[in-house]
């Protein structure tokens, strides 16, 4: 995945796929609410979002990454990497979560909060959230990397990287509270707390 925090505007075809990836996720997600993840099968979401299963697999190798996909990563990127330079890396994180979800229409965040609550309903969609652990901790090493000067394999780095992504993890997987915004400043406290140095 490019790092680079300028991306050129996507061209015509380009949006037009994004339309229609968004287009099979919101009706997969509008028959997961009505009739259960379970039940929701491939061409019935095809069917809805007016496609056939062959574009579907197409877009989605599978039902559950229907669920699981978000187009969030380049927008992350960038926002961390447009964070000050005197910033700490928990500290430029914070803030990109921030500037991200601050940013983000009311009906994407709905979409958003959605999306956490069916992958910590569904046992097989929590294992695999569980399976995109190594290539979360290689992106966020590499931004880490980029902003120190030093190299995404050094121990240190991905150590630092490793405690990011569990003390985040930690949070996702204690549940997402009431609302998303107390599951989004949980997130930021535990970050918080694990830049304070772990003292208790």
């Amino acid at each position: 995945m490019s790092l680079a925090g300028d991306q050129p505007r996507p061209s015509l075809r380009e949006r037009k796929k994004a339309k229609t990836r968004a287009a099979i996720q919101r009706s997969a997600f509008r028959l997961f609410h009505e009739q259960g993840y379970e039940a929701t099968t491939v061409e019935q979401i095809a069917d809805a979002a007016e496609v056939s299963p062959s574009t579907f697999f197409r877009y989605f190798p599978s039902k559950e990454e229907v669920a699981l996909y978000d187009d969030l990563d380049p927008l992350f990127i960038a926002a961390f990497e447009a964070q000050p330079a005197g910033l700490s890396p928990i500290q430029a994180l914070r803030s990109a979560l921030r500037d991200v979800f601050a940013k983000l229409p009311p009906e994407e965040l709905a979409q958003q909060w959605e999306r956490a609550q069916l992958i910590l309903a569904i046992p097989e969609l929590r294992m695999r959230l569980l399976d995109q652990l190594t290539g979360m901790i290689q992106l966020i090493a590499e931004l880490i990397a980029r902003r120190t000067g030093r190299h995404a394999d050094e121990p240190a780095i991905r150590a630092y990287a490793g405690a990011m992504v569990g003390a985040l993890l930690a949070m996702i997987f204690d549940g997402v509270g009431n609302s998303l915004g107390e599951f989004f400043a949980r997130m930021d406290a535990a970050l918080a707390f694990l830049e304070s140095g772990l003292s208790l």
